[in-house]
């Protein structure tokens, strides 16, 4: 009986409620079932019981090196990333990975930036947790050149990309970036594989992040994103009505929710650094409801109706509206007068389909 064999028979006496997961895949090893075998690997890692503690890193030195090199290799630097968490030490878990790198790049296979990359990313995560941020931002530029150089990239290489490019840009608050990036991650990624817990905190981060981002005046595609609806029902729900009162440019409504959920709001330091933020941002998207609220053939609208609608001064109001501009949100050929404004064209990125069928009626 090989070393291999040996682990398992070991793990199968000391653990007997796993028995049958470690009897399968001995089974499998000795058929040389290299892909049923990876099918198993990857439901047997995903188990609550064998998450705690040193389990898959010894898993991985006594049982999966052994044929590491006959099984596909996105999978194995799946695996790899999985067990590296398993590290007490940081440093540790990126010597490990690197060592699996140095095996990987020793195949000369084809595709193999794929899995490289994959293995890259968690260690550009490693570097983030540990505060190196120079190395994480260098992991992630060398990571950028690789995708654009490669075709027909597995998701999980893009999700692990673009994940990690969130977190570098939430670690650093640059909202707009955390927010671009996060969405391009959920492109990539199955919501029904994500805890609840994971979507929950990733919808809070990226209805924050939409509300204080520079230039992010459509909330349309994220309250149709599955993962903003983990909101509903929580203690942080205030959040997804917010989102609402923005994307429906409810200037009274988003008031009326910032007195009735203060002390939630408060306790948000971001939120309270940015107030003036949100509120000129929810003024131009006010003021963005007014025009499309009009026929198509009346966009001749008084500042006092202007005025009326945001609270704010005919002043304040003429500074609103070369703000919009500023933003790109309104491009127009427009006159402002002592009474009236005239506004022609207004642009968004994303219009959801009831204001786009309003702007082209």
């Amino acid at each position: 009986m090989g070393a291999a064999l040996e682990y398992l028979e070991e793990k199968r006496n000391a653990q007997p409620e796993l028995a049958e997961w470690y009897d399968a895949m001995a089974d499998l090893y000795q058929k040389k079932l290299w892909h049923q075998l990876t099918l198993k690997l990857d439901q047997f890692v995903s188990l609550a019981i064998v998450q705690a503690g040193d389990c898959l890193i010894q898993l991985y030195h006594n049982f999966i090196t052994d044929f590491e090199m006959k099984i596909n290799l996105l999978k194995l630097a799946h695996f790899a990333v999985i067990v590296s968490r398993q590290y007490s030490e940081r440093e540790a878990a990126i010597s490990y990975l690197e060592g699996v790198i140095e095996k990987l790049r020793a195949t000369r296979e084809l595709r193999i930036e794929e899995p490289i990359l994959y293995v890259k990313m968690q260690i550009a995560a490693f570097n983030l947790e540990e505060g190196n941020q120079k190395e994480c931002k260098k992991l992630l530029e060398d990571g950028k050149s690789m995708l654009d150089g490669m075709t027909d990239i597995d998701p999980s290489v893009h999700a692990s990309f673009y994940w990690v490019s969130s977190q570098y840009h939430k670690n650093r608050q640059e909202f707009a970036e955390f927010y671009k990036n996060a969405l391009l991650y959920l492109a990539y990624t199955s919501v029904e594989s994500l805890s609840e817990s994971f979507k929950l905190d990733l919808a809070f981060d990226l209805s924050l992040s939409a509300l204080l981002g520079d230039n992010i005046y459509n909330f349309g595609e994220l309250l149709a994103h599955p993962v903003i609806n983990c909101l509903i029902g929580t203690k942080v729900e205030w959040l997804y009505y917010i989102l609402q009162a923005f994307n429906d440019g409810n200037l009274a409504l988003y008031q009326e929710l910032c007195h009735v959920h203060g002390a939630s709001l408060n306790a948000q330091p971001a939120l309270v650094v940015n107030q003036k933020k949100l509120l000129e941002k929810i003024n131009i998207l006010c003021l963005m409801e007014i025009i499309f609220s009009r026929p198509s053939e009346d966009r001749t609208i008084p500042l006092s109706i202007i005025a009326e609608r945001t609270r704010l001064s005919i002043g304040d109001v003429e500074y609103l509206l070369m703000k919009s501009l500023s933003e790109n949100e309104v491009i127009s050929d427009f006159w402002v007068t002592i009474c009236c404004v005239f506004i022609d064209f207004l642009y968004a990125n994303i219009l959801l389909a009831k204001r786009a069928l309003i702007l082209q009626s």
